[in-house]
């Protein structure tokens, strides 16, 4: 990981700390809002770095996880949609 790739995750931690530090200030953790957060943290720095024309083996990774993420966002998606559905 060089260059664009520190500064990624530089902002990605950045995020993830801004995100964490607002929900204690409110007094309200939830898990699966933080995750949906950092998720689109993730996806607003994978596109800032990722290059038109050359990737590196970093990104790739990324992507994988980003994939994975979707997956989860759905899921909490479908299960939120249940819940309103049972009231």
């Amino acid at each position: 990981m060089r260059g664009a790739g520190y500064i990624g995750a530089g902002a990605i931690a950045l995020w993830t700390g801004v995100v964490a530090f607002f929900m204690l200030l409110n007094r309200a953790l939830d898990l699966e809002v933080s995750f949906v957060l950092w998720l689109i943290g993730l996806l607003a720095v994978t596109v800032l770095i990722d290059t038109p024309f050359v990737q590196p083996r970093y990104l790739k990774g990324i992507k994988v996880i980003i994939a994975a993420g979707v997956i989860v966002f759905g899921y909490i998606v479908v299960m939120k949609v249940l819940e309103i559905l049972a009231k």
